[in-house]
């Protein structure tokens, strides 16, 4: 799994890797160099102490017993430590080491120092360490062989190494802060850009209306930096975006305009096509077969253009934003009667309705919701084929009355589905043809629920398309206060169903031939 880390930690954690690494070169190199110099130093203390001990004598008696072999250490300048061999004719006579009261001390020596030369070289003398050891030839013929310590040298280059660690983890601690503080600075006009794509990609940019969006602030805009280079460029795209919704909202505004001025002339000469039909078919001349047919098709689509003009009238005024009329309203009443009507229209399918034990109570239009009820109703009539059964439930909540248009019909093919609510939408154009649909019954749904201020839903599946009516439920009041603006459309009530009572406290009906609306 990738770890995916902000721009401000990746630059963070890139600097402090790049420091911590030049700091671990720089001190390694500074550790070697510093090892050769030290070493090169005590190679010259070693052969200085050679020298001496070559060149120098004791007097004949004075050096002790145990130092007879090796009296040169014992000589003015040696130092302490200072170790001394003497070799005859390949074999070691004697090995030993200065100590620090002035006397030597007898020591093992090692196989590998009769090969010492006078080139230094490094020597182990098991307990004593490593020695720096070169060798001269003694007048007498005998070869000396002088060491000193690295003991000194490995100890320095311990306290180098300690402080060149500190001193790092130091310089990376302070880099870290110093790092984070600068980058997080350096970003952050980054993050005001970013803020504002999230503002401008929150804004209800589908509706297409003309909207203001929203600008990187002047500060990020400077070309002479990368970023400000990168909030110049989108200021020019949002004013570009800014300008082409403009003019979007304009040409819909002017066609908006141009369907309900042509809707609304349209209204006359198609009343007077229907009305000259209407005049010619009760006249008193008879009318042949042929001609008769034509009146009657006259008529017929006559009606359909008159409901297609007044639904796209309806669609302009919702679109203008007009407010409808705002009476408190029982849905329960309404939804009956529209069931009742979509029961006439289409007796071979089932038609349930369940509604709740307390009145539901919305305020709105009346005349329009039961054109929402009967659309929805309408819609699932002319999809699915006789015998489906279309149940409609009222549903109360806290704050909210609920209209729920449920079928078992083929469903709503999913290409479909997100544009349903759109105008001149069809699942099956050739089917809605013939159907007379003119897709726009879910559109006005959608835009009279939205001027209620409520929302519709749906879901499909196959054997299951369900549309969800979502409104504001209005203030109780009295009963007796109560305006049934529904009254208009009153059928008979239908009969009770006992169990349903039993089982979930609505009264459920079934719209048969008895309770069609003529």
């Amino acid at each position: 799994m990738t770890m995916t880390m902000s721009l401000e930690t990746k630059l963070v954690i890139s600097s402090i890797a790049l420091l911590a690494t030049v700091s671990a070169v720089i001190a390694t190199a500074t550790t070697l160099l510093f090892n050769d110099f030290l070493i090169d130093r005590l190679d010259s203390q070693v052969s200085s102490a050679a020298r001496r001990s070559a060149s120098g004598a004791l007097p004949p008696g004075s050096a002790p017993p145990e130092a007879r072999e090796v009296s040169f250490l014992l000589l003015p300048g040696q130092s302490e430590g200072t170790f001394g061999a003497r070799i005859r004719q390949g074999a070691v006579r004697r090995a030993a080491v200065l100590t620090d009261v002035g006397s030597v001390r007898e020591v093992p020596s090692p196989p590998s120092l009769v090969h010492v030369t006078n080139a230094p070289v490094t020597v182990e003398l098991g307990p004593l360490g490593d020695y720096r050891m070169v060798s001269t030839r003694a007048p007498d013929g005998d070869l000396l062989v002088t060491g000193l310590p690295v003991t000194g040298v490995r100890s320095t280059l311990t306290r180098l190494v300690v402080v060149e660690a500190v001193v790092t983890l130091a310089a990376v601690a302070l880099t870290a802060v110093a790092c984070t503080l600068l980058v997080r600075r350096a970003v952050r006009p980054l993050g005001r850009l970013a803020a504002t794509a999230t503002r401008v990609s929150e804004l209800p940019l589908a509706t297409g209306d003309a909207v203001r969006l929203t600008r990187v602030p002047e500060v990020d805009t400077d070309p002479r930096t990368e970023v400000g280079q990168v909030g110049g460029a989108l200021n020019r795209m949002l004013g570009h975006v800014e300008t082409a919704f403009a003019v979007r909202h304009e040409s819909e505004t002017r066609l908006r305009q141009f369907i309900a001025d042509a809707s609304h002339e349209l209204r006359t000469p198609l009343a007077s096509i229907v009305g000259y039909a209407e005049v010619s078919g009760r006249g008193g001349e008879r009318h042949g077969p042929q001609t008769a047919h034509a009146l009657g098709r006259i008529r017929s689509e006559a009606g359909r253009m008159t409901t297609l003009v007044e639904d796209l009238l309806l669609l302009a005024r919702l679109d203008a934003g007009r407010p409808l009329e705002r009476l408190e309203l029982d849905l329960s009443p309404l939804v009956v009667n529209a069931v009742s009507d979509a029961n006439a229209a289409a007796h071979r399918h089932r038609w349930l309705i369940s509604l709740p034990d307390q009145p539901a109570l919305v305020s709105g239009d009346a005349d329009r919701l039961h054109q929402v009820v009967a659309n929805l109703l309408a819609n699932a009539r002319t999809h699915t084929p006789p015998g489906t059964t279309v149940t409609t439930t009222v549903l109360l909540a806290p704050g909210q009355v609920s209209v729920r248009v449920a079928d078992d019909g083929p469903g709503i093919p999913g290409h479909v589905l997100p544009h349903v609510f759109g105008r001149f939408a069809r699942g099956d154009g050739s089917r809605s043809r013939l159907a007379g649909g003119s897709g726009l019954g879910l559109a006005i749904v959608s835009a009279v629920v939205a001027a209620h201020e409520g929302r519709v839903e749906v879901t499909s599946a196959p054997g299951n398309t369900v549309f969800t009516l979502v409104l504001p439920a209005a203030h109780d009041h009295d009963p007796g206060d109560r305006v049934l603006l529904a009254s208009s459309h009153q059928v008979p009530p239908p009969e009770r169903d006992p169990a349903d009572d039993q089982q979930h406290g609505r009264r459920q009906r079934e719209r048969r031939g008895s309770h069609r609306a003529g």
